[in-house]
């Protein structure tokens, strides 16, 4: 497999890097940056002491010309223009990145009638068998347990909640036939009144090198559930990216998602 990283200087990029070349059935093709970054010119595998042969470069439609999949953990817009360039190269896309609005998710839906793409908000294969944990728990405890859902992360991250986070919100609304637009509450201060059993609630915390924990509660009178998964490393997204794109080998269009991939839809 020929695959391009983009942000491959990037804490996730680097990780990315990593395990495409630690991989036997995976090439190194290409390791995009910004635009004017001074890591344009440098050996991708130069923070690994390795020489790949590979320059870090900020030419999009060069780097691509020459891949046949594109792994991208950046950010929706950067995402979004990299697609416009990979749908002209046939370049197959694996999506790690969060924060899009529903216009951004409608591209990805449009680009995907041409052009396979893998779109998950997280790779890595634990979280993926975590929500369908949360699906089975979500219909089993759909009276009487309220549901919050925490997350952690890193102080570096620019949205929340988490992609994650919403998207196990997103799973839960759906076991319980709710719509998550409505029933969501993202924070609470001063004097809110008593708890609407009909919400699912999220709290966030931003700190340190926290790479993502993500807890939901199903608290109920007398007993309490979690299911909790938390992220030591960034590699279980790296090695679930790969398995993402193992996957693409044989599609020509199409979005797809993890429980797709992992065959747990």
């Amino acid at each position: 497999m020929r695959v391009a990283i983009a942000g491959a200087n990037g804490r996730m990029g680097r990780m990315l890097v990593e395990a495409v070349l630690a991989d036997p059935d995976a090439q190194l093709a290409g390791a995009l940056c910004i635009q004017g970054s001074d890591a344009v010119g440098q050996d991708a595998g130069a923070f690994l002491g390795t020489t790949t042969g590979v320059a870090m470069s900020d030419d999009v439609d060069a780097v691509l010309s020459k891949a046949e999949y594109l792994i991208d953990f950046t950010r929706p817009e950067g995402t979004l223009a990299h697609l416009a360039i990979a749908r002209q190269h046939g370049v197959k896309m694996i999506i790690g990145t969060t924060g899009f609005n529903d216009a951004q998710k409608a591209e990805l839906d449009a680009a995907s009638k041409t052009l396979p793409i893998v779109f998950a908000p997280n790779m890595s294969v634990g979280v993926n068998v975590t929500f369908k944990l949360l699906d089975l728990a979500a219909r089993f405890l759909s009276t009487g347990y309220d549901i919050e859902i925490i997350e952690a992360h890193h102080r570096h991250k620019v949205d929340a909640p988490s992609g994650t986070a919403l998207r196990m919100g997103e799973i839960i609304a759906n076991a319980l036939g709710r719509d998550l637009s409505k029933d969501a509450v993202y924070g609470r201060e001063g004097v809110t009144g008593e708890r609407d059993p009909s919400t699912i609630g999220f709290a966030t915390v931003r700190g340190g090198d926290i790479v993502g924990d993500h807890t939901v509660l199903f608290a109920g009178l007398g007993e309490r559930i979690e299911i909790a998964h938390k992220s030591s490393s960034r590699v279980s997204y790296a090695r679930g990216a790969l398995v993402a794109a193992r996957f693409l080998a044989d599609k020509t269009h199409g979005l797809y998602d993890m429980q797709d991939v992992l065959g747990l839809a």
